[in-house]
């Protein structure tokens, strides 16, 4: 561990809780995703601004400054103790023009202006047609800070055109949102409104928000449909309290009396925790936001309902405009009941419609949630001063549960719907071939009950789709029929992949006499495969086997096959193409990898030649800016043409984190290591989309990345190839120990 001295810290200024203000939880969320990901090698701290000094907060230990927005001296005097830290390598200011001193908040000039540190300014909030007073302002920070953060793409066309600013310096960052299931169980019946049609607002209230057209909306909709409740959930803004008092509820409150909606609408008066927020968004069948500014280009709240995958009702406000656009949610006119009341009307009478602006919701949400949003952050802070490496080496703790929810009694089940097991589609050899290695890995390294009961219903299915003759169905209804008279070469040799490695494992003596059996009764068949992948199925399979039972028999399988790999090689392969095919497809990795494995059992170095410059070839090809991308399925790499860069498959990630794993183990090469923790960071953000595909939520992986954006489902083949990379890396991390 480095000295504290010279540990790098990034200092955090705004708002920030206990006090309640919508910065405040901002800068929090921003926090804790940022040291979640990053620390202990980057540290954060804050300087928290306190409104007119009248208010003492008892903050956590991360507030390391203070400073009252109304005392001028306030800015210049801590800016000066900032500079005298010489761990803080960087300032990041969330942006608000109210919580800052002065007309517009121009105070902070007096602190940008004594601060020696590089500083970068996230806005959220960003006016066009501004005053002279106003447009000098920002114009005044632009020079003085190193980057500027929008959280609308908007907003740049705004700064350049009404500001007249150098927009170079812009970097487009969404408001950060939570990890959330899209499906989630339960959740009207934790509030105790089962039954109900519920819809909400929520945030801090103020006479902004527009809630009163909302309310009048209402009557005829309850007509229709008896079982609506409105929930307006928030206390007060504070600012507002100190004005005004409970001015604007209590009209809202004689409105519903009015109209005789008491049993129909509710207000939740608190400020709400974020658990209490996702709770209330999770159980929310429609989200409506009628706030009454149409300069807003920033909204927390109805930013937290595209994370939560809502139906969302607008005004169309700058950033609701921007967000809601291609079918993601329904904008309605300022302060029109008659419109409001329309569109809940259209999408509670059609759940096609309903359906359709979730999922749209949610996957703009996937761009949204805290993790992208923390290593946008970081990308933004290098550009500026190289803080640190931007690849993780913090992973997920290891969860079984996503493999549990899509595992029955028979097996695992090969796809979902969403992260909900899709029973219709059945069972595949390939998939619980997979589930077997990763539940065997899992048992190796934890001596679980729960992964070895996996084992055995997993170990069981393939005994099932054993043929008499050896080979193997690959795929099985859910009622139990099989769907073809013989599976595929690959998916052979992944079963035999699977029972070596549980011959090889550390699990019970009869589970092994089962996986030996149905290997034994397999292999003879070897020769009859044709596929290379499945031949290098077959090499792992074998190696594991052999280091239970040390037979040459084995050690000749094993050469017949890797020889001909070797052929393959060299018979495609050229000074600019060292490859065993005129082409790169699916599981590519595991070529190479074979070739390690049957380097260990015969020490040919003929093998580990090949092995090597294959798998340094192969990431020539797909390690790029400092980011693995995977060959694309639609269209794959072709030898004389353009390879593709989508649909990128979890399958091949997880693979390839394996061969890097094994390469390294056997070459002691220190960049095998670090390319494995590399193409792992794929599933947590660092790929060609910056988007985590690793599901935080639930555990799981979606199942890949396209052109536009996630594949929301999450199968069988791709949480368990994100398990199988992440329990390799941990074995790994052991192994080094």
């Amino acid at each position: 561990m480095k000295d504290k001295k010279n540990q790098k810290s990034i200092l955090y200024m705004g708002t920030f809780p206990p006090r309640e203000c919508g910065i405040a939880t901002f800068t929090k969320d921003l926090i804790h995703n940022i040291d979640k990901k990053f620390n202990p090698l980057l540290k954060s701290e804050v300087l928290a601004i306190n409104d007119n000094g009248s208010s003492i907060y008892n903050y956590e230990d991360k507030v390391k400054f203070q400073m009252d927005e109304t005392n001028l001296e306030d800015y210049v005097n801590t800016a000066k103790k900032i500079n005298k830290r010489d761990g803080i390598k960087i300032v990041c200011i969330q942006h608000e023009f109210g919580i800052f001193g002065g007309q517009y908040g121009n105070y902070l000039l007096s602190f940008l202006g004594a601060i020696k540190k590089p500083v970068v300014i996230a806005f959220h909030s960003v006016l066009p047609e501004p005053d002279k007073n106003r447009k000098e302002l920002i114009q005044s920070i632009f020079e003085k800070v190193s980057a500027v953060i929008v959280m609308a793409k908007e907003s740049i066309r705004v700064f350049k055109k009404y500001y007249e600013v150098d927009t170079s310096k812009v970097h487009f960052v969404p408001h950060g949102v939570p990890q959330v299931p899209f499906i989630s169980k339960n959740a009207k019946e934790k509030i105790n409104l089962s039954n109900r049609i519920i819809l909400s607002t929520f945030g801090l209230l103020n006479r902004g928000k527009g809630i009163e057209y909302i309310i009048e909306a209402l009557p005829s909709l309850v007509q229709k449909f008896p079982g609506i409740i409105y929930l307006i959930i928030g206390e007060t803004h504070p600012q507002v309290r100190k004005r005004e008092g409970e001015y604007y509820r209590n009209k809202l409150r004689r409105l519903v009396y009015k109209l005789g909606l008491k049993n129909n609408v509710k207000f939740y008066n608190k400020y709400l925790t974020l658990k209490e927020i996702i709770t209330y968004l999770s159980a929310t069948d429609i989200y409506i936001s009628s706030s009454l500014d149409k300069n807003q280009i920033v909204s927390g709240t109805l930013s937290y309902a595209l994370g939560c995958g809502k139906a969302i009702i607008s005004t169309p406000s700058i950033y609701a405009q921007e967000v809601l656009s291609k079918e993601k949610g329904i904008l309605v006119d300022f302060r029109n009941s008659q419109l409001i009341g329309k569109a809940i009307d259209e999408i509670l009478s059609n759940n096609e419609l309903k359906e359709k602006l979730e999922k749209n919701a949610y996957e703009l949400g996937r761009k949204m949630i805290w993790p992208n949003v923390a290593a946008s952050y970081l990308r933004v802070f290098n550009k500026v001063i190289k803080l640190r490496e931007e690849v993780v080496k913090k992973y997920p703790v290891i969860k079984l549960n996503p493999i549990i929810c899509l595992t029955d009694d028979t097996g695992i089940i090969q796809h979902s719907k969403h992260s909900i097991p899709d029973r219709k589609t059945g069972y595949t050899l390939d998939d619980n071939a997979r589930a077997l290695v990763m539940a065997t890995k899992y048992y190796n390294l934890y001596r679980s009950k729960q992964s070895l009961k996996l084992i055995n219903k997993y170990l069981s299915l393939l005994h099932y789709m054993q043929k008499d003759d050896g080979m193997f169905h690959n795929l099985l209804s859910y009622d139990k029929q099989f769907l073809d008279d013989e599976g595929s070469e690959d998916s052979f040799g992944r079963a035999l992949w699977a029972c070596g490695y549980v011959i090889a494992s550390k699990v019970h003596g009869n589970i092994k006499a089962t996986a030996k059996f149905m290997f034994d009764n397999a292999i003879k068949s070897y020769h009859r495969i044709g596929s290379l992948r499945a031949k290098a199925f077959l090499i792992i399979g074998l190696y594991y086997y052999y280091k239970e039972y040390k037979s040459t028999d084995l050690i000749d399988k094993a050469e017949v096959l890797a020889n001909s790999l070797v052929e393959s090689y060299k018979a495609n392969s050229s000074q600019s193409w060292k490859w065993f095919e005129p082409y790169l497809t699916y599981s590519n990795s595991k070529l190479p990898e074979s070739l390690f494995f049957a380097y260990l059992m015969a020490k040919n170095e003929d093998y580990l030649t090949v092995a090597q410059e294959s798998l340094d070839f192969l990431s020539s090809i797909t390690i790029a800016n400092k980011k693995l991308i995977p060959i694309g399925n639609k269209g794959w790499c072709n030898k004389y043409g353009k390879r593709a860069l989508y649909d990128q498959q979890p399958v091949d990630v997880g693979s390839i984190v394996q061969t890097y794993l094994v390469a390294h183990k056997i070459t002691k090469k220190n960049i095998y290591y670090s390319n494995a923790v590399l193409a792992f960071n794929w599933f947590l953000g660092k790929n060609s989309l910056n988007l985590m595909v690793y599901d935080e939520a639930t555990g799981g992986c979606f199942d890949g990345l396209s052109e536009t954006g996630i594949n929301l489902n999450q199968g069988a083949e791709s949480t368990v190839s994100y398990l199988l990379a992440r329990l390799n890396l941990e074995e790994a991390k052991l192994l080094k120990k």
